[in-house]
């Protein structure tokens, strides 16, 4: 039997004006038709949406399931990796009912999170996995502590992270591969809570970086790149790397390759402002030297993110999740008006070009006939507020692959 979900305004995600009074007809677990003329199917079950809003579902370019803030460093130190794998499956759900109906996960996810959700087993969003984040030794991605004890403890699922030389690069991501990931993450720079480099040292060597693209283009998957440094950034953009992640220090030269290449930004904007708040809500949940650098990195990340939206970029939706609450990813929405983009664009940037930056673009991110029917209804108008998408209680139905997770249209 086919659903009809009658809208009030349709806001497909293409970027298009909104449609008032479409009906989405949904057949199993896909968009089969847009009818604007009012008639109904005959025998559809009708779903009213026409006093709200629908919309894709969002989609979050950058998380991470496996972290589940606030927690001291005595947790994270007292918490198994199985009991990781159940934190993980909670905050996906979460995530779906927040209105994310897909994520890209940034390392540190096994790929059995993914098929637990994939077979029905637990509900949550379709997952992109990169497994885990490939780093130089001493780069963000090394979690040694200074006395030498390590944080991260390498297991089948999660193969060890750390290169050295082209060669060791190689073998890295071809385990990684093996291991299912969906994209591939590296480091190509420092960060703000690694604790033994700064977001403005480079990380990884142009070699490196070449030897992992060559292994994940020949195996046609996608790399992202923790980027915040300058010639971190530069280097992984000429190096064919698909999105920078954060983006914090951008320049002239560095975007122009970004527009000429196609490059997205992924800018977690408000991941440093999770930071400091968790550091003020819960004390002993951020490190010393995460609050120092997100005080100082802060004014220029937002700087550059307002640059790459003027000079063209293409903007896709990340948060960095994990660092902060997981559910609250939308709060990464009015950050990108407050950093120049208009509201309409923020959700083309949450659907379709997220869609497309997570190699998803073929089967969802956008309202249209072929693709899964991932759909929310919204009470009120995102387009005049967007801070209506960070409320749990905005959604009236969430819908993934033409499956309600939560139906309130009747209620």
């Amino acid at each position: 039997m086919s659903t009809a979900i009658v809208c009030g305004s349709l806001i497909d995600g293409t970027g298009k004006d909104p449609v008032r009074n479409a009906i989405v007809v949904v057949e199993g677990d896909s968009v089969t038709a847009i009818r604007t003329n009012g008639k109904l199917p005959r025998g559809a079950k009708v779903l009213d949406a026409s006093q709200f809003t629908v919309m894709p579902g969002m989609i979050d370019c950058h998380v991470h399931l496996m972290n589940r803030p606030p927690k001291t460093m005595e947790q994270r130190l007292s918490t198994s990796f199985s009991l990781g794998v159940a934190e993980a499956l909670t905050s996906a759900r979460i995530s779906l009912e927040h209105g994310f109906t897909s994520l890209r996960d940034a390392g540190g996810t096994p790929r059995g999170v993914k098929q637990a959700i994939d077979q029905g087993l637990f509900p949550g969003p379709r997952l992109r996995v990169a497994v885990t984040a490939l780093s130089q030794t001493g780069g963000h991605g090394d979690s040694t502590m200074p006395n030498g004890s390590q944080l991260r403890v390498p297991n089948v699922e999660v193969p060890n992270n750390l290169v050295d030389g082209p060669e060791s690069a190689r073998k890295a991501t071809r385990e990684i591969l093996r291991a299912g990931a969906d994209q591939i993450k590296i480091m190509t720079s420092g960060g703000v809570l690694s604790p033994s480099d700064e977001p403005g040292a480079t990380g990884m060597t142009p070699d490196e970086i070449a030897a992992v693209v060559y292994e994940a283009h020949a195996a046609h998957k996608t790399v992202m790149s923790h980027a915040q440094a300058n010639q971190g950034i530069l280097n992984a953009v000429l190096a064919g790397v698909e999105s920078i992640e954060h983006g914090i220090y951008l320049d002239e030269r560095v975007v122009d390759e970004m527009v000429k290449r196609g490059t997205y930004l992924v800018a977690t904007l408000i991941a440093p402002v999770s930071v400091l708040k968790l550091a003020e809500e819960n004390p002993g949940s951020m490190p010393s030297w995460g609050v120092r650098k997100s005080k100082e990195v802060i004014g220029d990340h937002q700087a550059s993110f307002k640059y790459a939206v003027e000079r063209g970029v293409k903007i896709a939706m990340g948060t960095d999740t994990g660092v902060g609450v997981h559910g609250t990813n939308a709060g990464e929405l009015q950050l990108m008006v407050d950093g120049g983009m208009t509201p309409m664009q923020v959700i083309v940037a949450t659907t379709k070009t997220a869609a497309e930056c997570s190699r998803l673009g073929n089967i969802t991110g956008t309202i249209e006939a072929g693709k899964r029917a991932d759909i929310l209804a919204v009470g009120g108008d995102p387009l005049a507020d967007v801070r209506l998408l960070e409320k749990k209680e905005s959604f009236r139905l969430i819908m993934k692959d033409g499956a309600a997770f939560k139906d309130t249209l009747a209620g």
